[in-house]
């Protein structure tokens, strides 16, 4: 039998020496993408979607959840056809069978729900609740127990009707799976990677995500680090400078010595302001593409930030060349960095 596979053309958004690095973060899955984008103090507003060339099915961008070789879960942005229960449809896109091995293989991904796992989901009022069937049981181990979960509930808290998740288990609320997993309470997608704690100081702790390039620079892998002040913004871009744990495998994103000027929010807008250093983002094998990218989502994490304006010593920060997308880890420009996709006609 022959394979054959097809690649959707997908629009990429191109800023090219902008007065202003000004870019709206669509980070939710599930409809199109509304993009904002302000180039020359004009701003242009643009609607996204995808359509296969030969079969003129509209599509719409959901985000799935995989394993890296690192055992990170990672966000990737995928193309599906616009539908009803388009949750349901990611989260399918996550079991494990050979079509979606293949597809997650080309991306140097692993699949994080077992084979033949199906489900029942149940949203209101901002809760979801996931039924998956007794398949779910078959982890080999409590590292893929957590994934799965884990993963799941990112997949769905990436849509707007849903804040957090909780989990049934073939029609049965469990405490704990199979290799002891807890999955007694509630879920969100703020504790996914989450980085261990050696020491904890008095008083309250939060935690903020953070967004670092993987070791092959292909992919920005969302952390969870736990912080010890205020969880905002500010807090966030510190935390993002001071670059992932040094036995993590991730890549701090900004240049050595970068300092931070200034962080600020105005009318919806999050201004951060960088020291000289940042400019030698350009000296990165892309041109520093990931390192804007880090920043960007790290900072559209909070309510109320639509766009995000970098500066360098007060100036807006004119990149040579920037291709800039608002989807994160867009599936089709992960597969052609990756060195082990082989097309097949």
């Amino acid at each position: 039998m022959k394979l054959k596979l097809k690649r959707a053309d997908l629009e990429r958004i191109l800023i090219v020496c902008a007065a202003a690095l000004v870019v709206a973060l669509a980070l939710r899955g599930g409809g199109e993408t509304q993009v904002e984008m302000i180039y020359e103090e004009t701003p242009l507003t643009v609607t996204e979607t995808a359509a296969d060339a030969s079969s003129q099915v509209e599509m719409q961008s959901t985000v799935c959840w995989y394993e890296d070789g690192d055992g990170y879960l990672v966000p990737v942005t995928r193309q599906v056809p616009k539908q009803d229960g388009v949750a349901k449809a990611t989260l399918a896109l996550m079991v494990k069978s050979s079509q979606n091995d293949l597809a997650a293989a080309r991306m140097g991904l692993t699949n994080v729900i077992p084979e033949g796992v199906t489900f029942d989901l149940d949203i209101a009022g901002g809760q979801a609740r996931l039924d998956m069937s007794k398949e779910a049981l078959n982890c080999a181990s409590a590292e893929e127990e957590l994934l799965m979960v884990h993963g799941a509930a990112a997949a769905l808290c990436g849509f707007d009707t849903v804040e957090e998740v909780s989990f049934l288990f073939d029609g049965q609320k469990r405490s704990k799976l199979t290799h002891g997993t807890d999955v007694s309470g509630v879920f969100t997608a703020d504790t996914v990677n989450l980085e261990s704690v050696s020491t904890m100081a008095s008083g309250y702790a939060d935690q903020v995500q953070l967004y670092f390039p993987s070791a092959s620079g292909r992919l920005l892998v969302p952390v969870s680090r736990t912080v010890f002040s205020p969880a905002d913004i500010s807090t966030a871009i510190l935390e993002l400078a001071k670059g992932p744990k040094t036995d993590s495998g991730l890549e701090n994103p900004l240049p050595k010595d970068c300092g931070i000027k200034s962080v600020t929010v105005k009318n919806g807008t999050a201004t951060i302001d960088f020291s000289q250093e940042f400019l030698n983002v350009t000296q990165q094998d892309d041109g520093g593409q990931m390192a804007v990218r880090a920043v960007l989502f790290t900072a559209s994490q909070f309510p109320g930030v639509k766009k995000v304006e970098i500066l360098v010593d007060g100036q807006p920060y004119k990149p040579e060349a920037a291709a800039q997308t608002t989807f994160l880890n867009a599936a089709e420009e992960v597969m052609s960095q990756y060195p082990g996709v082989v097309e097949i006609d």
